[in-house]
């Protein structure tokens, strides 16, 4: 189970650093989702991003303390030419939109697109719905991101960066899930070296489902081009 570590970075070891980058259009909350999980901040006259910031909290998921470093970039065009060293060594993704703003949900295929292209195949991706704090000015339904997560395999969750609505809930969701991807390899590397028995780790090999549903196996994927 992971827990809320501490705002400021102590000196405790770090077990693991885990790059996680926000993507979507400009002024859906990238920051602000940023500011709620990194400092616990909200603020209601937030600048627009310009370039690339990162911002890191430590946690403790499984007894182990990992550092979740968040990229933060403009959603607007102009900054492009920052990708691929944005997207270099990122083991998780939020692509985000604003449930108020349909064009943001639209653009969402494209920002897919563009991380596929740039970043690692076993990236872990969360969909997130922003602003649900905006209920009456709703113009995404809840069901049509669902379906669109479900298709491509994303985890998914409808935030509020102004209510701390989901924020915790969907950067656990990614780090868990990274935490238990690595360590799986961790304990199919060990099998690997345990010479002449690589049955000794058997049984006990865990894999936790994420708490949203389930990425599709890998074996779905065997014939799509990437």
């Amino acid at each position: 189970m992971a827990s809320g570590g501490g705002y400021g970075d102590s000196s405790q070891k770090i077990d693991y650093v885990f790059k996680v980058v926000l993507i979507g259009d400009s002024a859906v909350g990238k920051s602000q989702i940023l500011a709620r999980f990194a400092r616990n901040e909200f603020s209601l006259d937030s600048k627009a991003t310009i370039g690339v910031e990162f911002q890191t909290r430590t946690l403790v998921i499984q007894h182990k303390s990992v550092k979740a470093q968040i990229w933060d970039t403009a959603g607007q065009e102009r900054y492009r030419a920052v990708t691929s060293a944005y997207y270099r060594g990122a083991v998780g993704a939020m692509l985000v939109y604003d449930i108020t703003k349909r064009q943001s949900f639209d653009h969402i295929p494209r920002w897919l697109e563009e991380l596929r292209g740039h970043a690692d195949k076993n990236i872990v991706i969360i969909l997130i719905g922003n602003k649900t704090d905006l209920e009456e000015q709703r113009a995404v339904p809840t069901e049509d991101a669902k379906e669109f997560a479900e298709k491509e395999g994303l985890f998914f969750l409808e935030t509020s960066a102004l209510e701390a609505t989901n924020v915790e809930n969907a950067f656990l969701t990614v780090l868990t899930e990274i935490f238990n991807i690595v360590n799986k390899k961790n304990l199919v590397a060990g099998e690997d070296q345990a010479n002449g028995n690589p049955a000794s780790l058997t049984g006990k090999r865990i894999t936790i489902p994420g708490p949203a549903q389930e990425i599709p196996a890998k074996s779905n994927m065997c014939c799509k081009s990437s």
